[in-house]
C-alpha cells in the first residue's frame, strides 16, 4: 500500500462521515465509516508487518473474505429483485465456507486467490445485475444523485479489473521486478479509483451553498 493510497483511503472516510448528518439516506451507507475505518487499520498493520518481515498472508486472506461478504451485503440491499436477494444471502453463507475449505486443502500459506477471484466474478456479477435493474426500471432515476450508482461503478470498475491481476497474483513472483512493480502500480491505481468513486457516493447528496459576493 502506497502513501497516496493510504491518503485516499482517509479522505475516503472522511468524506463518509458526512453520511451522519444526511437525512433520509438508506441505512446500509451508514455502515461505510466502520467499514473504511477497519480497512485503513488493516492497511497499516499491514505495513508495519511487511516491514517487520512477519507474513501478513492470514491476515489479508480473512480480511479480503470480510470485504466480499460486506459488498454482497451492500448489493444485497441495492438491487430490488427478492429472489435475486435470497441469492445473494446464500452466497454470504457459502462464500467464507468454500474460503477456509480452500486456504486448508488447497492454497495453504499462501494468498487465496481461487476464492478471491470467485468473489470478483460474485462482485461483478451482482454489479451488472443492478444495472440490469436500472435499465428496465420505468422511472426516471438521477444518476447523478444516486450513490448506489457509483458504488456498483466503483465495484465493477475495479474487480472487472483487478481480477486477473489479483487472481493470478501467486504465479506472477517469478516475472522481472519492474513488471511486478507496474502491476502494483496498476493496482494501486485502481484502488484510488474505487475509493474515490466512493467518495463522490457518500456527497453526491449534499448540498452546497452558494456563497455570493457583494462588490
Amino acid at each position: 500500500m502506497s502513501l497516496f493510497s493510504l491518503i485516499i483511503e482517509v479522505i475516503c472516510f472522511l468524506a463518509s462521515l458526512a453520511l451522519f448528518f444526511q437525512a433520509s439516506l438508506p441505512r446500509y451507507l451508514k455502515t461505510f465509516p466502520f467499514f473504511l475505518l477497519l480497512t485503513i487499520i488493516i492497511e497499516i498493520i499491514g505495513d508495519l508487518l511487511v516491514k517487520r518481515k512477519i507474513d501478513s498472508i492470514p491476515m489479508y486472506n480473512i480480511f479480503t473474505t470480510f470485504e466480499f461478504i460486506f459488498y454482497l451485503y451492500i448489493l444485497r440491499r441495492i438491487i430490488y429483485n427478492v429472489r435475486v436477494k435470497k441469492l445473494i444471502v446464500l452466497l454470504m453463507a457459502i462464500y467464507p465456507v468454500l474460503v477456509l475449505i480452500n486456504m486448508l486443502f488447497f492454497q495453504e500459506n499462501t494468498f487465496h486467490t481461487n476464492t478471491y477471484s470467485l468473489g470478483c466474478l460474485l462482485i461483478v456479477g451482482a454489479c451488472i445485475y443492478y444495472f440490469y435493474e436500472i435499465f428496465q426500471t420505468t422511472h426516471s432515476v438521477n444518476l447523478v444523485k444516486e450513490p448506489a450508482f457509483w458504488i456498483c461503478s466503483g465495484l465493477l470498475f475495479f474487480y472487472t479489473c483487478s481480477f486477473p491481476l489479483v487472481g493470478l497474483w501467486n504465479h506472477l513472483y517469478g516475472l522481472p521486478r519492474i513488471i511486478l512493480l507496474n502491476l502494483n502500480a496498476v493496482l494501486q491505481i485502481l484502488n484510488i479509483l474505487l475509493y474515490s468513486l466512493f467518495s463522490i457516493a457518500f456527497l453526491c447528496r449534499v448540498r452546497f451553498r452558494k456563497i455570493r459576493t457583494v462588490l
